[in-house]
């Protein structure tokens, strides 16, 4: 029987064993990725230098002497710079260790060989597989290479010597052979080879056809009326509500949602401040709709102090000091002339009124707790 420390050894030998895989395979992909990119930029190589020449001052003696632009190595050199970004290791990695066959298909194999990504990438350093194969040895993908995971997916590994050739499909399909459909989509048409998932009703969890009386089951927030079809719940009719007291439910299909009340309203049923269940402090109810109250228009004074006005704003009132007044102390005094000398008889005066302010303030207060409670917002200055 193996020691633990042996069982040890064993696991991350195996760990090990599948990261390399893993990052070998990862590998593949990238390189024939880079090498397809390589043939890509070459091609274009091409179109760019067709119109070029040696760039001497005789041209056609040059050709005549030396060999054609078209076919000449300085064209290819000139090629071979372009074909990566200067960032890219891997790409200049692989033109330099490939540069001689490059050599070999510019001077021998192009013209029999027109398609340099088949000839370089698949053929010669073996990076690459036809579309609709993988691997080391280029397999057809699951459901052929013609038409890999029977049209409904991708093969993994799909056109290079990586992967495993596994399916992974598209929305609306699964099973190994991408021929199933997911929950929410049903075989319209199906076969051996051939599969067409479409989209149940939005009622529906699964389906047979298109319409909610063709659901097997139905989806969470549907339910399922006497005929068999899917129907939407109102969730806003549950007892007890589902949304807080200072929100009102809107029903969705399969769901719903809470929405916050107009700040007018102590509840509400919908939006707006004419669907109030009952008007907020500091609004009324006129013909239907929350109003604000003008708390400054009202019979009895709110600003009783001395000096001070009134100013309404939503939902309550402020109390301010008068033009030609400034607050000093919670009290309203008037606002001395430049360079004036404040006497003792002011001083007394503001002492006087300062102190007949506080009780005024005091027994209003008093009264206050008796009667009608204010709004949060007032504040009195």
């Amino acid at each position: 029987m193996l020691s633990f420390r042996q069982l040890l050894w064993l696991f991350f030998y195996l760990a090990f064993i599948l990261l390399s895989q893993c990052t070998h395979a990862k590998d593949l992909k990238s390189s024939c990725h880079t090498c397809k990119q390589i043939a890509d930029n070459f091609i274009k190589g091409l179109d760019q230098t067709k119109k070029q020449n040696f760039g001497g001052g005789n041209t056609a003696w040059e050709e005549r002497a030396l060999s054609k632009y078209e076919t000449s190595e300085i064209r290819l050199v000139e090629i071979l710079e372009n074909l990566c970004e200067s960032s890219s290791f891997d790409c200049n990695h692989m033109v330099e260790e490939h540069e001689d066959h490059f050599e070999t298909w510019w001077f021998k194999r192009q013209n029999k060989h027109p398609d340099l990504y088949k000839w370089f990438c698949i053929d010669t350093i073996n990076v690459c597989c036809l579309n609709g194969t993988f691997g080391p040895d280029c397999n057809a993908c699951v459901g052929g290479s013609e038409r890999p995971c029977h049209g409904n997916g991708v093969c993994d590994g799909d056109g290079t010597r990586g992967g495993n050739g596994r399916c992974n499909c598209d929305h609306g399909y699964k099973g190994e052979f991408c021929l199933d459909c997911i929950d929410g989509y049903f075989n319209e048409i199906r076969n051996d080879t051939f599969s067409l998932c479409t989209e149940c009703h939005s009622s529906c969890k699964t389906c047979t056809g298109l319409t909610n009386e063709d659901c097997e089951k139905c989806k969470t927030g549907w339910g399922e009326d006497d005929e068999g079809a899917c129907l939407d719940v109102n969730e806003c009719l549950n007892d007890p509500p589902l949304c807080k007291e200072d929100q009102y439910c809107l029903n969705t299909d399969g769901s719903f949602s809470c929405k916050g009340c107009d700040k007018v309203c102590s509840g509400c049923t919908e939006a707006g401040p004419d669907k109030c269940q009952s008007c907020a402090p500091g609004y009324q109810d006129t013909e239907g709709t929350c109003t604000d109250v003008n708390e400054c228009e009202q019979p009895d004074a709110v600003c009783t102090a001395g000096n001070q006005e009134c100013v309404n704003n939503k939902g309550s009132y402020i109390c301010i000091c008068a033009s030609g007044y400034e607050e000093q102390e919670g009290v309203c005094v008037t606002i001395p002339e430049p360079g004036a000398v404040v006497s003792d008889d002011s001083w007394f005066s503001w002492l006087t009124l300062y102190l007949t302010s506080v009780h005024d303030q005091a027994k209003e207060n008093e009264e206050a707790a008796d009667t009608v409670k204010r709004p949060e917002e007032h504040v009195d200055l």
